[in-house]
């Protein structure tokens, strides 16, 4: 039977691989967003924090006597990659990454609620507290997301939506 302690690991090592895959897509979709200006600066701000915020959960892993899964790390990578170039072949790049990250963000809150609920079961107080933190900070950026769906739209489609214009990857798409 699986206790709560391998559990919370399991979960600790799931959480860390998806802040390396939010760092790695936050930072590549900023780098692909034109205009935009607040929600580019944004979602280079939060892929910044991730990178902190693997640190910390790597941390609570070594408390604990453990360490990252590299095969959950490498997939998290793999998977941001793909969804940066999903990116390149659509023509409404804006809209799609703030519903992509709002939904992810929403994902990552969850995740630390169970995190905490985990660590107060395995009596792991210190690995709580780190989570509730963490938790904190991803609402914030939820809830910021949350606010740049409706402008990011509106900007996109007053930008001339539908014009034909793409932001195609050289060499991917023509």
């Amino acid at each position: 039977m699986t206790t709560a302690r391998e559990r919370l690991v399991e979960w600790l090592r799931d959480a860390y691989a998806a802040e390396q895959q939010a760092e790695t897509m936050l930072r590549r979709t900023a780098g692909q967003i034109e205009g935009h200006a607040e929600f580019r600066a944004g979602l280079e701000r939060h892929g910044a924090q991730s990178g902190e915020q693997a640190q910390r959960l790597e941390r609570c892993l070594e408390q604990l006597g453990e360490s990252p899964s590299l095969i959950k790390t490498v997939t998290g990578q793999i998977t941001a990659f793909a969804q940066t170039l999903a990116g390149y072949v659509v023509g409404d790049e804006p809209v799609k990454a703030v519903l992509a990250t709002a939904t992810f963000a929403h994902m990552e809150v969850s995740s630390y609620r169970i995190l905490i609920a985990a660590a107060q079961a395995a009596g792991e107080a210190e690995v709580a507290r780190v989570c509730e933190a963490l938790l904190g900070e991803e609402t914030r950026f939820a809830e910021w997301l949350d606010r740049q769906l409706g402008p990011v739209t509106s900007t996109y489609l007053a930008e001339g939506a539908g014009s034909g214009r793409t932001a195609a990857a050289p060499g991917l798409v023509g």
